[in-house]
């Protein structure tokens, strides 16, 4: 959730902490703080705020260093006050430090120190962390140990580490030993960006962009020791490791604004790239259909698959819902949908042949990894839907599919979302046609999916109608979704970006069911958007949304060019391209993205960060 970035080398540390702390704002901007070393001082800056806050702070109280630490937080332990903010010091200022994750066993930890005479100064599980690790550094002073030396420093985190339950992504700097970082991680991300004579630290890659292109990963419970003279990796079992280092292929321009006022709508208008991307060069129209080069099962082991199981969180959850619409239809497999965060805690019964698969755009959603490191454990072949290169899932996965979508900043997924149906729907052709699909059938839908892109571009061109509609619906507080078969998970998914960007009150259903209950719900004050485009069902939608219409509720229709019909029915009608019903979560979604992109802006929020989430959600 919250951003980590640091540096040692020869530059001036407070412009490269800020810049980073600036890009990694998206992961938790409740407040920001850096700390350096100047002078054999340790010297902090922290602000409640954003990070132009600590900016300001700054420019009238600058710092002057070669090393240094800052982090953006995302609240979890204590309200977002400047006493909460990081960086935290310990002791009598031996150590300051950052911290990433949940501690879990922090009252009883925090409740030990007291007793042995350390204060506190906040209320967050992190500055336990902090006092932890200056009382082992002051213990191995005791026993003779030189607190100067990158090995007592070492001993002590250690020491430190093994006291703490939970999750935690930790960035340390000593006093005594003033050259020198030592960073650790077990269930919270770090990477270490590898320069001349330099090295750079993110709890993503996005702040060492145009300074390396070489990175390490860091795994669960490795410890590296960064400084001018060299980096050591040390697991904290089983001692020095040697590092992988990996070319970081992002350049910076992949997360500029460019023209656009807000990431969201830079990303909305992204998608007929990104759908593009998640094609390119898995198409084999020889063959009629899909290839994919990470898998690493063979296809005699995917035709013994008879159950697969989807797993994720979120906005990647409802993709997941399309795709057991797709994989049921087109291989016949039959498919489970589980929520990661109750996955993990499940004992549900699978066969050796169920495969499943998790879905996330960052790779690093604590829960969706933990439900499939739990799958794995039990044997299953494990396989991840990723848009992140080097992610803590997809390094732990069997094997997987990336989305290759680019950068996603705004916290409201949108193009991650359409890339992942895209793949999903890829990996139904390729199962498909392992098994009855024919090859007619699979030459038709590969047809289709490259008419996709110029279709999404079509369908962007009712932003300015969208734009028009919101203006009429901005002062609702409550708004129905309803749409059914592949339309119903996109309903989901149209109510949850309006309830994280607008902040107004939203609820999607599959349309059938407005019946059962929450037709109780319908007034003139409760709009209702209808998913209603051309298929089988057609007349059943039309029928659920004169239910409405009976009721006095106010109707927004997404529907099909073309369509008269629906003119007559609904209040205001957003018209999309007419495609296949498989097709049309990538088209249908479109309008919804725009509408709760407007709504937001006209009720004065924040579209890029919303209060109270964070994009990557790496704590339980």
């Amino acid at each position: 959730m919250c951003g980590i970035v640091g540096y040692v080398g020869h530059r001036d540390v407070a412009g490269f902490l800020l810049e980073g702390l600036h890009r990694l704002e998206y992961r938790g901007y409740d407040s920001a703080g850096i700390a350096v070393l100047q002078n054999d001082e340790i010297k902090v800056r922290k602000k409640a705020g954003r990070v132009q806050e600590l900016s300001s702070e700054l420019d009238s109280n600058p710092v002057q260093s070669s090393i240094g630490i800052g982090h953006t937080r995302w609240a979890t332990h204590g309200e977002a006050t400047n006493e909460n903010s990081h960086p935290h010091i310990g002791g009598n200022g031996e150590v300051v430090l950052v911290h990433n994750g949940v501690i879990e066993n922090y009252i009883d930890l925090r409740n030990q120190l007291q007793g042995l005479g350390f204060v506190f100064k906040s209320q967050t599980d992190s500055e336990v962390i902090a006092h932890l690790l200056a009382h082992h550094l002051q213990e191995q002073v005791k026993l003779g140990e030189d607190a100067s030396t990158k090995e007592t420093c070492l001993k002590a985190l250690e020491l430190t580490t093994r006291k703490l339950n939970g999750t935690y992504g930790i960035v340390a700097m000593f006093k005594e030993c003033s050259n020198t970082i030592i960073c650790a991680r077990a269930g919270s991300p770090l990477v270490i960006g590898i320069g001349k004579d330099e090295y750079f630290l993110g709890s993503d890659s996005s702040p060492l962009i145009g300074y390396t292109e070489d990175v390490v990963y860091l795994s669960d419970y490795e410890i590296a020791i960064l400084s001018s003279d060299g980096m050591e990796i040390i697991h904290r079992d089983s001692g020095h490791q040697s590092p992988s280092i990996q070319t970081l292929k992002q350049v910076s321009a992949d997360s500029d604004l460019g023209d656009f006022e807000h990431y969201m709508l830079k990303e909305i208008y992204e998608q007929p790239q990104s759908i593009e991307n998640a094609m390119r060069g898995r198409l084999d129209e020889d063959e009629a259909t899909a290839k994919f080069g990470g898998l690493n099962i063979d296809p005699q082991q995917l035709r013994k698959i008879d159950r697969i199981v989807l797993t994720a969180c979120g906005t990647s959850w409802h993709a997941g819902l399309v795709g057991e619409y797709l994989l049921e239809e087109f291989a016949r497999i039959p498919t489970e949908v589980e929520y990661a965060s109750e996955l993990r805690y499940r004992n549900p019964p699978m066969t050796d042949n169920t495969m499943v698969f998790t879905i996330t755009q960052s790779g690093e959603t604590a829960d969706t990894l933990a439900a499939m490191r739990e799958c794995k454990r039990k044997g299953h072949p494990t396989l991840a839907i990723c848009n992140v290169v080097g992610s803590t899932i997809a390094r732990e996965a069997d094997g997987g599919i990336y989305l290759h979508a680019g950068p996603e900043i705004g916290v409201a997924s949108t193009k991650a979302f359409t890339s992942q149906v895209t793949v999903l729907t890829l990996l139904a052709l390729y199962l498909g046609r392992m098994r009855h699909l024919s090859q007619p059938a699979g030459s038709r839908i590969i047809q289709q999916l490259k008419e996709i892109p110029d279709i999404i571009r079509k369908t962007l061109k009712c932003h300015e109608a969208v734009k028009d509609i919101s203006e009429r619906y901005c002062h609702y507080e409550n708004f129905l979704y309803l749409g059914r078969l592949y339309n119903f998970p996109v309903a989901l998914e149209g109510a949850l970006k309006l309830k994280e960007i607008s902040y107004s009150h939203a609820e999607g259903y599959p349309a059938a069911e407005m019946k059962q209950g929450p037709i109780a719900l319908v007034d003139e004050k409760t709009p209702s958007v209808f998913i209603v485009p051309r298929g089988n069902i057609y007349p059943k939608v039309l029928s659920n949304l004169e239910e409405i219409k009976a009721r006095k509720g106010p109707v927004i229709a997404i529907a099909c060019e073309g369509d008269t019909r629906i003119e007559q029915l609904a209040d205001d009608v957003i018209y999309v391209p007419d495609v296949e019903d498989y097709l049309q979560p990538l088209v249908t979604s479109i309008p919804l993205q725009f509408l709760s992109y407007h709504i937001a802006l006209l009720r004065g929020c924040n579209v890029d960060r919303p209060r109270n989430l964070a994009k990557s959600v790496t704590v339980e």
